[in-house]
């Protein structure tokens, strides 16, 4: 394929991925649970003024959609999805150093810490906004004139950034792992034949009531697991919202490694939140109803 047609391309694709994060962000209902966890709410000091800069970050990115797919053989709006691209960069590498546990924010649909493939998307924006800015053919003018080559192109990329984006794990991803332990089984650990599966222990947490009590304030699916002292620890990302102040923690839930649904219906386990911003636990009379095992 042609350096011509990726560059011709680049609007429409670049358009339709930035429209889509921008609408999430901009009109979005869980927005402000998603600001709570990101690296804004450390830096602004407050949650409405972290949900209010996504919402304008999300107003924006539709503007430069709309540029691209409206007027893609133009040089401004590939220049202002450069622009996007680089400063989504740039707040990707201040968040993971200051803030390591701390959410993207970057489509306001995942709640799970910022890993590779949110700088990889980030990367991808730019680089598809410095190629929108050498395009001088119309997306619509390059899928009439070569629509099998364009077609192939469109579809590419497209599995690369779904590949690339955590929030839409559940269309193939989770499909594919749930495939997967069906025809291969659960793995044990080597020399550990009393334990079980990480994913039954969460199947197990996932049916008792400590996960009901604690459901409001988890805001991810499962981010890490490690075993200590006896217990499995597994880790997912939360928002704690005390008298309205809402704050970015970490859920932290103590299971037995060798209990399933077929050995109890009623499992000990144990839950603790912990700030994000300070890294100490939540006092125990702010858990609420939560259990503490």
């Amino acid at each position: 394929m042609s350096a011509s047609l990726a560059m011709s391309l680049a609007p429409l694709l670049l358009g339709v991925l930035l429209a889509g994060t921008g609408a999430a962000k901009a009109f979005g209902r869980q927005v402000a649970a998603q600001a709570a966890g990101t690296v804004l709410v450390r830096v602004l000091n407050d949650g409405r003024r972290a949900t209010l800069v996504l919402r304008a970050t999300g107003m924006l990115e539709l503007v430069v959609a709309a540029g691209l797919l409206a007027a893609p053989a133009t040089p401004a709006p590939g220049v202002a999805a450069l622009v996007l691209g680089v400063g989504f960069l740039g707040y990707l590498g201040y968040a993971r150093v200051t803030a390591p546990r701390s959410s993207c924010g970057c489509t306001a649909r995942g709640n799970g810490p910022i890993t590779w493939r949110a700088f990889v998307r980030a990367g991808l924006v730019a680089a598809g906004g410095a190629a929108a800015v050498g395009a001088r053919t119309a997306w619509w003018s390059q899928v009439v004139r070569d629509p099998v080559a364009s077609v192939l192109f469109l579809a590419a990329v497209t599995a690369v950034l779904v590949a690339v984006s955590s929030d839409l794990d559940h269309l193939w991803l989770v499909p594919l792992r749930r495939t997967r332990l069906k025809v291969f089984g659960h793995p044990l650990v080597p020399g550990r034949d009393d334990e079980v599966p990480v994913a039954a222990s969460v199947e197990l947490l996932e049916r008792s009531l400590a996960w009901v009590a604690a459901a409001p304030v988890v805001r991810s699916g499962l981010i890490d697991h490690w075993e200590s002292d006896g217990w499995r620890f597994l880790q997912y990302a939360g928002v704690h919202d005390p008298e309205g102040a809402a704050r970015p923690v970490t859920v932290l839930f103590a299971v037995d490694p060798r209990q399933t649904r077929d050995t109890t219906d009623n499992p000990a386990i144990r839950v603790t939140l912990i700030d994000d911003r300070t890294d100490e636990p939540v006092a125990a009379d702010l858990l609420g109803a939560l259990p503490t095992g």
